[in-house]
């Protein structure tokens, strides 16, 4: 795969569907790991073909910035660490074709952080995400010996 398609994030991989964030935040199924000021919370959910392996939603609620001026620099910031890092997730996600990871990004705090902070944080969240994925597909692949 060529560098710079590594670092891209395309329309495809946003969340777009209503039905997929009520999926995500309506608690069937759900989990969430979070890294202040960030939480992650992220479905596993089939793939069908031609979709992306990950999709994903950013928000910045408007109780912690009033100005969207503020609300649209956290969420380019993160934005950003995201398409930098999330090859983190490739590997994991290349090994489980049937499986497509809807994740949302979801801003804690009521102050505005460096960019290096946040990029950080969510690299330490998608690296804590690909070991659960990780864990969950070596469970699913190696069924327990049943005497």
């Amino acid at each position: 795969m060529p560098e710079q398609a590594t670092h891209t994030f395309a329309k495809r991989e946003h969340i777009v569907s209503r039905k997929l964030v009520e999926r995500l935040f309506g608690g069937g199924g759900s989990r969430s790991l979070a890294a202040f000021p960030l939480r992650l919370v992220y479905l596993p959910v089939e793939r069908a073909a031609g979709d992306v392996p990950a999709q994903v939603l950013i928000s910045v609620p408007k109780r912690h910035f009033k100005h969207a001026v503020k609300r649209n620099r956290v969420k380019r910031q993160v934005r950003e660490a995201y398409r930098m890092n999330k090859p983190l997730l490739a590997g994991v996600l290349d090994a489980m074709p049937q499986t497509m990871v809807a994740m949302a990004f979801v801003w804690q705090a009521g102050r505005l952080y460096d960019s290096a902070d946040v990029d950080a944080c969510v690299k330490s969240l998608l690296v804590r995400l690909a070991e659960r994925l990780e864990h969950r597909r070596g469970a699913s692949c190696h069924p327990r010996n049943e005497e």
